[in-house]
């Protein structure tokens, strides 16, 4: 298991959420990432999600 960390953004740069989580693979973070951003209703909202090496996994601006 990888840990990958998922930030969400105001457009002034305010954080609004900055979570860690671990998934098996890219893939599965990648989903597990959305389906937290729209449990939250952030997901039209400037979000990133990067593995524990920095590699963007999933990106919104």
């Amino acid at each position: 298991m990888a840990t990958y960390h998922l930030t969400v953004f105001e457009k002034n740069g305010d954080k609004l959420m900055d979570e860690s989580f671990e998934a098996k693979s890219e893939t599965e973070a990648k989903e597990i990432g959305q389906r937290k951003l729209e449990e939250k209703n952030f997901a039209d909202k400037t979000h990133r999600c990067t593995s524990s090496s920095g590699k963007l996994v999933l990106f919104r601006r």
